[in-house]
């Protein structure tokens, strides 16, 4: 899968606007209700980044779930990584 160019990354952040760019990644942090919805939240992750087979980097911190994806083969963002975080982000 290709690499995103600045001006494709540009645009696909428009749609994730709470996804930070962080060098080669998106990053997002998540807060949900308390530790068992935090648990809940990254099965669904979970699931989806197996169907999707591209998984994001996860962390954990009581209720708080912080999210990374990156195309590690391709060396940085492609279409993959933008597809899953709209994906998690219907969740």
């Amino acid at each position: 899968m290709p690499l995103l160019s600045h001006d494709q990354i540009a645009k696909e952040r428009k749609d994730l606007k709470a996804w930070q760019l962080a060098g080669k990644e998106i990053k997002k942090t998540f807060e949900l209700k308390d530790f068992a919805h935090a648990i809940g939240f990254v099965a669904s992750v979970a699931l989806l980044a197996e169907r999707a087979n591209h998984h994001p980097d996860i962390d954990i911190r009581w209720n708080k779930v912080s999210l990374a994806l990156s195309t590690h083969s391709a060396g940085g963002l492609t279409e993959k990584d933008f597809n899953l975080a709209r994906q998690i982000e219907s969740l």
